[in-house]
């Protein structure tokens, strides 16, 4: 199974909810889910989110 992934950073000027309410989007509308979150000192979140990588296969013939 192949992923693709997305790095997002958010200032610590955005609240939790604010931040809660985009991923949730971005889950619901562009298939996403969270596979990372890291807050450094300074209060940044860091998210990473993931999507499978669907192929379609290629039909031979007509």
């Amino acid at each position: 199974m192949e992923w693709e992934f997305e790095r997002l950073t958010f200032s610590r000027d955005f609240s939790r909810n604010v931040v809660t309410r985009l991923l949730v989007d971005r889950a619901e509308h562009g298939g996403w889910e969270l596979d990372r979150v890291r807050i450094t000192p300074d209060g940044t979140r860091r998210v990473v989110l993931r999507r499978k990588i669907i192929r379609q296969l290629r039909r031979l013939g007509g």
